[in-house]
């Protein structure tokens, strides 16, 4: 089902259901009305479509408790009755989303009803196909997905995922610190203080070019690895005194291994995933 920040699926709007015709028009309005004045007044204020789809599935099973109007059986009691007499869904799925066919411009980003949004630098050039649903965003190469990205409302915006410039930002390590994708990164919570803590820690060990050049190897590792897992990496090495991406690529290792019980290879071959990124940056620097 389309998960829309509204409230389409409460159950009280179902109910009750006349086999002779539909005569409940004025009491699913009133409803929604009351779903609108009880949660959604003042608007609730919310990081994401996400966090605002979770406080709405919470109403919803709260409110199965209620009983409308007079009525002796509460929301869930007649939702019980109704449900067997529903329609089953379609087994086939229902695509309820638009497509594009955008360009990737020079900067790594495409542009869709207005906004722009990232992809892997290696798309620089070349025609992506985007799916844009309600409230995200989903880019493809070919039927692979490359990226995906929350709705941007705001037209104008732009929305640009760190990971997708690391290939170009080891060419040119002197823009990250002032690039967008890296102020988008610390503000969703991504680049942690213990990124910018062991970063800080290998500019004054190696210089600041050759500093930044590890924290992004380091953030490459993320692909590879759960993100609790590398930040735990860091925290280590960075206790250590350990600044390189293989120290942390070590200790990310143990605390993987430690925390599923058993061996994982996803950086056993951690420099030959390096020098394949590597040989995949293409473009420009972009100006994020």
């Amino acid at each position: 089902m389309d998960r829309r920040p509204f409230p389409l699926r409460h159950r009280s709007l179902l109910l009750p259901a006349r086999i002779q015709g539909a005569h409940e028009k004025g009491g699913v309005e009133g409803q929604i009305g009351w779903f609108r004045r009880n949660h959604l007044v003042p608007i609730p204020e919310v990081d994401s479509l996400d966090e605002l789809n979770a406080m709405v599935d919470a109403w919803d099973e709260a409110d199965d408790a209620r009983r409308i109007g007079s009525r002796a059986r509460t929301v869930g009691e007649h939702f019980a009755t109704e449900q067997p007499l529903l329609a089953p869904l379609p087994t086939e799925p229902f695509e309820t989303g638009r497509w594009f066919t955008p360009r990737v411009d020079r900067y790594a980003q495409v542009t869709v009803r207005m906004n722009k949004y990232s992809v892997p630098a290696r798309m620089v050039g070349r025609q992506a196909r985007v799916l844009l649903n309600a409230s995200d965003l989903v880019v493809f190469d070919g039927r692979t997905e490359i990226a995906r990205h929350e709705r941007l409302m705001t037209k104008g915006s732009t929305r640009v995922d760190l990971d997708h410039y690391l290939e170009v930002l080891l060419r040119k390590p002197g823009v990250l610190p002032g690039a967008k994708a890296l102020e988008q990164a610390r503000a969703s919570g991504r680049f942690t203080p213990v990124h910018d803590a062991w970063w800080a820690a290998a500019c004054k060990a190696h210089g600041d070019a050759d500093g930044t050049r590890a924290l992004i190897e380091v953030l490459m590792l993320h692909r590879h690895l759960p993100h609790d897992h590398v930040v735990a990496g860091l925290a280590t090495a960075l206790r250590a005194g350990a600044l390189t991406a293989d120290a942390v690529a070590l200790e990310a290792r143990k605390y993987n291994d430690t925390a599923d019980g058993g061996a994982d290879d996803t950086t056993a071959d951690h420099q030959s995933l390096m020098s394949g990124d590597r040989a995949r940056g293409e473009g420009e620097i972009p100006a994020v």
